[in-house]
């Protein structure tokens, strides 16, 4: 986990990867600064939605869990400099009507003081693959 000394690293978005992946909002939200931002990859504006500040940010982020409780973001390849940084990654889940989302996206984070500021998603815009019988 991160902290205002330590700078952010790509085992740092490799942990916070893994950290989605278990489903672990505390430990997701430890790598996060206070005055965190989230812009999703939908919504309505050309941004998005966004997200601000620590609890919102928290609440979008579990949100996913509730639209899709079994996602996990794979493949993962990670790249930082200085206070910007790259997560690539293939996002896949199960939506409540059964169908599944597979698509490829990236997160561009800025970085202060050893923690994440904003998190900005970007997904490939992809139809529902059919559900598994």
């Amino acid at each position: 986990m991160s902290n205002t000394k330590d700078p952010i690293t790509v085992a740092t978005l490799a942990a916070f990867s893994a950290a989605w992946n278990r489903h672990d909002i505390d430990s997701l939200m430890s790598f996060m600064s206070d005055d965190c931002v989230f812009q999703t990859a939908a919504g309505p504006e050309s941004y998005g939605a966004r997200h601000e500040g620590f609890q919102a940010v928290r609440a979008a982020f579990e949100s996913a869990w509730i639209n899709f409780p079994d996602a996990q973001w794979i493949h993962d390849r990670h790249f930082v400099h200085e206070n910007f940084g790259v997560s690539e990654w293939t996002f896949t889940g199960t939506a409540a009507d059964g169908s599944r989302v597979e698509a490829d996206g990236v997160d561009i984070f800025t970085f202060k003081d050893g923690k994440i500021q904003l998190k900005n998603v970007f997904r490939k815009n992809r139809p529902n693959l059919p559900a598994t019988k």
